[in-house]
């Protein structure tokens, strides 16, 4: 008879997905929204005496103001982390765009933050920064944190990072029995 492996040693999916995202994101997307609807409204329907130039410049930075806070925001509403047998890759947004594919066999170690914050990365998004390495905030909580041996660092905030890391050290210690 014989055992079925647990924990470290336990089969795992072919292709394991995960997500985070963040709801508080849509209310700046609805301020970009509102920005780019004031835009429209001053050129559609303008009441100013001033002249043709404050208008202009007005309803040209309404729009551009609202177009770059509702597609800035709306591409890091929430991520999704996927790993199969030979890459990892991450994607953000409904587009999918920026977009991150990682093989595995640049990855020399990985493990689990339980407090990734936006405010120890600057804010929400792909960040990078010396220090710390690159990248992709979406909310505050848990993220997984992936050592290359190129000496970088790229942290992903994802739920059930735990799941994460095990499968990618499964990964890991199956391409290098290989």
């Amino acid at each position: 008879m014989r055992d079925h492996p647990h924990g470290e040693n336990a089969h795992h999916p072919d292709v394991w997905t995960g997500r985070a995202s963040n709801r508080i994101q849509w209310l700046l997307a609805l301020v970009g929204a509102a920005c780019l609807a004031l835009g429209i409204e001053l050129a559609v329907d303008s009441a100013w005496t001033s002249g043709i130039a404050p208008l202009v410049m007005s309803v040209v930075g309404c729009i551009a103001a609202g177009l770059l806070v509702l597609f800035g925001t709306l591409a890091f509403v929430h991520v999704a982390l996927k790993v199969d047998k030979e890459c990892l890759e991450v994607r953000c947004g409904h587009m999918g765009l920026p977009r991150r594919r990682i093989p595995l066999s640049h990855v020399a170690d990985v493990e689990v933050d339980p407090h990734v914050t936006p405010r120890h990365w600057g804010g929400w998004g792909y960040r990078w920064r010396p220090e710390k390495g690159t990248a992709v905030v979406v909310r505050r909580g848990e993220g997984v944190v992936l050592s290359l041996w190129d000496g970088h660092t790229f942290t992903i905030t994802v739920d059930d990072a735990e799941a994460a890391v095990r499968v990618i050290r499964a990964r890991l210690r199956s391409g290098a029995a290989r």
